[in-house]
């Protein structure tokens, strides 16, 4: 709209002038260019650290204030608006050795860890604890679940004299996982053990890396019983799509996939949109899509059980205000 067409100019010019006409400004560039040479200089760094992280965020709220009434939320709406930042990181061998100096133990935490390099199978790189520990960390956390494909726990590895202290913190006995979640995870990490296994039982990284073409074939077979589901409300087509991989870990990266784009035949496509929405997350197995520029988009990159999902498809209840 026009306002945001406004609003985004003034932001614009405001930005221009704070950077080449204030004092602040140049303290920002100065940090940015060599933080080392502006702590020389005075620059006060926790200072400017603390009012780029707030100016960063009062953009990103002001940006969501004005696209929010205009578009449907889901969780794939911050993708074309995000804005990358702290791209400067300090290599783990820099820190290790700092550490190391000071006899102070190096942690990284990993997030969502995974033990296998994913550019094997033409994924984005994402660090493993064998990265981290070779780098001279003494001690790596990661996520058991998510990209290790694992039941929901945590896994900390490293120096075996940090271990056993870590094993006699009353805390590891309070946040001890139970022996089913240890049986799952045991069961998955056998998995690790024959790649080609891996690839084929583990459901995340199968289904990670399914084939483009394989998503759009099942996007043909399932297309006429969508369609039929949907009868008068809205227009069922196959789509070019991409599948977003995670948030914490590969955060932009995403995959090429296909989905099937439901547009609603009614005039108020938003809330049309939003009552599809609600209509396949009510279905027995919820369904869950996101919703972008008025169409309710359904990504198959995740959908296993065609058959029941097909089969439970007669048990859609569409709102009669949805037409």
């Amino acid at each position: 709209s026009f306002f945001i067409i406004c609003a985004t100019l003034a932001v614009f010019l405001a930005t221009w002038y704070f950077f080449e006409r204030t004092l602040w400004g140049k303290c920002f560039e100065a940090v940015a260019i060599n933080r080392r040479a502006a702590a020389l200089m005075g620059i006060n760094l926790s200072r400017v650290t603390a009012l780029a992280f707030a100016a960063g965020a009062g953009v990103a709220g002001l940006a969501g204030m004005l696209v929010g009434p205009n578009i449907s939320a889901h969780y794939l709406m911050g993708i074309p608006l995000a804005i990358q930042g702290f791209t400067a990181v300090v290599p783990e061998t820099e820190l290790a050795t700092i550490a190391h100096e000071h006899q102070l133990p190096f942690w990284v935490d990993l997030g969502s860890g995974t033990l296998v390099d994913l550019e094997r199978w033409g994924l984005p790189h994402e660090p493993t604890p064998r990265d981290a520990i070779g780098n001279g960390a003494d001690l790596v956390t990661f996520s058991g679940d998510k990209l290790l494909g694992g039941p929901q726990c945590g896994l900390i590895v490293g120096r075996k004299e940090l271990i056993a202290k870590i094993r006699k913190n009353p805390m590891k006995r309070a946040l001890r996982v139970d022996k089913v979640r240890l049986a799952a995870l045991e069961a998955v990490l056998r998995l690790y053990a024959d790649p080609v296994r891996l690839m084929r039982e583990l459901p995340t990284l199968r289904l990670l890396t399914r084939p483009q073409t394989d998503i759009e074939a099942q996007a043909r077979r399932v297309l006429p019983a969508l369609a039929a589901a949907v009868g008068n409300h809205a227009d069922a087509k196959i789509i070019a799509c991409s599948s977003q991989i995670g948030s914490g870990a590969l955060p932009v990266d995403a995959l090429p996939s296909a989905g099937i784009a439901l547009t609603p035949r009614a005039k108020r496509k938003s809330g049309a949109a939003d009552a599809l929405s609600t209509a396949f997350r009510a279905l027995p197995v919820p369904v869950i899509g996101h919703i972008k520029d008025g169409a309710f988009i359904l990504d198959l990159r995740c959908l296993d059980d065609e058959s029941g999902f097909i089969a439970q498809l007669a048990q859609l209840q569409l709102p009669t205000h949805a037409h």
